[in-house]
């Protein structure tokens, strides 16, 4: 229903999934050749940075955190609602050792947290440093959606995540006061949702054990930085390939690039559909709308926009397959229903 209306919603804005084949005049097919291996350098560095989240749990073998991290991220685009986040933990959980799904969970959830916070903090620098357009269109282009509201958006998560943030650490070093508060305000409904909601939040702030560990900590802030680095200069390059750019012909700019990586972030937090199809789109028109006019954005960006997804989209389940068929215990990790306890706990929650 969600991958339904916004696909309408574009094509009824004038907007296409697929692009006329006049939208990709202008494109220099080789910035495909420079787009992929910075996009394959990004998401090795989104991969293997999980294993200082793990190491404070368990070591685990890198070739192990990059096969699960991969088979984990297509399970993540092709899942809706992004239930493809629980492949990761389930994967890598040992039911004989120290590493539980519910302790992998958390990893998974304090990496989701600092990329939410890294990601708004750029997305709001860039928001109110970078030029737009003067005066910004009333709205999107080909949805019916306020640019205003769109920017107000990148300050909203920028809000939502140093919360999360904030009260992921509060319980994590501050547990017993956390707790107690927690109690304090759900028990007045109800005692044992309270509990609930304190036993939760306890076995997610576990996934910051990394960050008491100064050398794991600076490890994982510093790939996270060359993930997101190698991210916004793939897609830079791929719009710089594509004939993006202002009305005075002057190219894309990094700080332009980051804007539209950030507005991309934004709209993956509505509930995706299998391929994230259409939310995808949604976000990246969003963002080149503040920056380059109509023509551009409905012409060379629908080339962009359709390369960008389509490329991701192939080497993502790619990588996942091949990992699949290499690491033999993949598909038996994928397939066990051995009893974890932590396992059990994370389902129920």
């Amino acid at each position: 229903m969600i991958t339904a209306s916004i696909i309408f919603t574009l094509q009824k804005g004038g907007l296409k999934l697929w692009p006329d084949s006049g939208n990709f005049a202008h494109v220099q097919w080789w910035s495909i050749g420079l787009y992929l291996p910075l996009l394959i350098a990004a998401t090795y560095f989104r991969a293997v940075r999980w294993r200082f989240l793990l190491r404070s749990i368990a070591d685990i073998p890198l070739r192990r955190v990059l096969a699960v991290s991969w088979i984990g991220f297509a399970a993540i685009l092709l899942m809706p609602f992004r239930l493809g986040e629980f492949v990761r933990p389930y994967m890598i959980r040992d039911n004989k050792g120290k590493l539980s799904m519910s302790a992998a969970t958390g990893t998974v959830v304090a990496e989701r947290v600092v990329d939410g916070l890294y990601l708004s903090i750029v997305l709001a620098v860039a928001l109110i440093t970078v030029p737009h357009l003067e005066p910004l269109p009333a709205t999107v282009v080909g949805l019916p959606v306020s640019v205003a509201a769109v920017r107000h958006s990148g300050f909203v998560m920028l809000g939502f995540f140093t919360t999360a943030f904030i009260v992921i650490g509060v319980y994590y070093f501050a547990r017993e006061w956390a707790r107690k508060v927690t109690l304090a305000v759900f028990g007045l409904v109800s005692k044992k949702l309270g509990e609930k909601l304190s036993g939760i939040a306890e076995r997610l702030a576990d996934g910051l054990h990394a960050f008491s560990r100064g050398r794991d900590a600076i490890g994982f802030l510093w790939e996270t930085t060359l993930y997101w680095f190698f991210m916004v200069a793939s897609m830079w390059a791929l719009a710089w390939g594509c004939g993006v750019a202002h009305a005075d012909g002057s190219a894309i700019t990094f700080g332009e690039t980051c804007a539209l990586m950030g507005m991309l972030s934004v709209a993956i937090l509505i509930p995706g559909p299998p391929g994230l199809l259409g939310v995808f789109q949604a976000g990246i028109y969003a963002g080149m709308t503040m920056y380059f006019p109509t023509h551009v954005v409905i012409g060379e960006g629908a080339a962009y926009v359709f390369l960008l997804y389509l490329v991701q989209l192939v080497w993502t389940v790619i990588a996942a397959l091949i990992f699949l068929v290499g690491d033999r215990g993949a598909l038996k990790q994928l397939s066990s229903t051995d009893g974890d306890p932590g396992a059990e706990r994370a389902a129920a929650s």
